[in-house]
């Protein structure tokens, strides 16, 4: 009768550090922080580079289907090269950002709704290319939800 008693007390408690722990993991991968500096680098050029093919070849079904669900459910691959017909044509292509270092304007955070910004530029030629990034975790990774990219000549 002892062992029973303490049996049943043992493994309520293992049930419990269980489900604690089940609980504590599942909220680690749902409550990440402002991801470090490298990670931000490879959202930024990742995204950025995505964003720089599709406008290039004019499909832009691979940049919609990396974005998050939000995102892919607002806007077709037809809406998104509306969108950004202006880079087309033009004929800019920032691609050149691949060997560059991101230099941020405001410091990476994430918001009340769990959106990540990262803004930043990167020096293109005599000009820069200036990004404002949202993200938002979907399927366990940093999703995009926002994009805005400009040129601005430099001065010469």
């Amino acid at each position: 009768m002892k062992c029973q008693r303490t049996c049943t007390g043992v493994m309520l408690a293992m049930r419990g550090i269980v489900v604690m722990a089940a609980l504590l993991l599942s909220s680690a991968a749902f409550a990440k922080g402002v991801p470090d500096l490298t990670e931000q680098e490879v959202l930024i050029k990742t995204t950025l580079l995505s964003f720089n093919d599709a406008n290039i070849t004019g499909n832009y079904t691979v940049f919609q289907a990396k974005t998050a669900k939000p995102m892919r459910d607002k806007f077709s691959p037809e809406q998104l090269a509306d969108a950004f017909k202006v880079f087309r044509d033009k004929h800019i292509d920032i691609g050149t950002l691949a060997s560059e270092d991101p230099t941020p304007i405001d410091e990476a955070a994430i918001n009340d709704d769990d959106i990540l910004r990262l803004h930043g530029s990167f020096p293109r030629g005599k000009g820069t290319i200036i990004y404002d990034l949202k993200f938002i975790q979907s399927d366990g990774e940093w999703k995009i939800i926002g994009i805005n990219v400009d040129t601005k000549a430099g001065k010469n």
